[in-house]
């Protein structure tokens, strides 16, 4: 049960992390097509603006779970280093239920405001309903307490491990 859950948890990280650079890709290409029409062309195009800024908040929220899962988010290292091994896994519980608490109010607040959002339609681009747009809270959430429950099963300390 332990190893089909993590293999769950590698894929859905893994496909929150794909989503997070294929927005980085979009927010740099969009980026280097307005500068291009601005100062090159003197056309711009003003719809890249919020693009860029849409496809940069769904690259944050895709992305934190891979940084969850590594034991990256909350940084408790000092005290972690210093405390007994029982100490430690009550630490890590502690964590564990703090993010997962943090996370559930994203998601909670995220998808209600992602549903009052529907109605209002993106400046500049018109046809697009911001309900896209704030839709990056309630997903990354989900992936973010999935990455969580995994760190928890089976904890990386990768800045542990590589602090100097």
């Amino acid at each position: 049960m332990k190893q089909a859950f993590l293999s769950f948890e590698r894929l859905s990280t893994g496909l929150a992390m794909l989503g997070a650079c294929a927005m980085m890709v979009v927010a740099a290409s969009l980026g280097m097509y307005q500068i291009i029409t601005r100062f090159v062309l003197e056309s711009p195009a003003e719809w890249t603006e919020v693009l860029i800024r849409f496809s940069l908040i769904w690259m944050v929220f895709l992305a934190i779970p891979a940084a969850f899962r590594q034991g990256a988010m909350v940084c408790v290292d000092a005290l972690y280093r210093w405390s007994r091994p029982s100490v430690r896994r009550m630490l890590e519980w502690l964590v564990f239920a703090a993010s997962v608490l943090l996370m559930a109010i994203v998601l909670w607040w995220g998808w209600d405001y992602a549903q009052r959002g529907g109605m209002q339609t993106i400046a500049g681009l018109e046809s697009l309903s911001m309900f896209w747009a704030y839709l990056a809270l309630p997903v990354g959430a989900v992936f973010s307490i999935i990455g969580l429950i995994g760190a928890l099963v089976d904890p990386h300390r990768l800045e542990l491990e590589t602090a100097q």
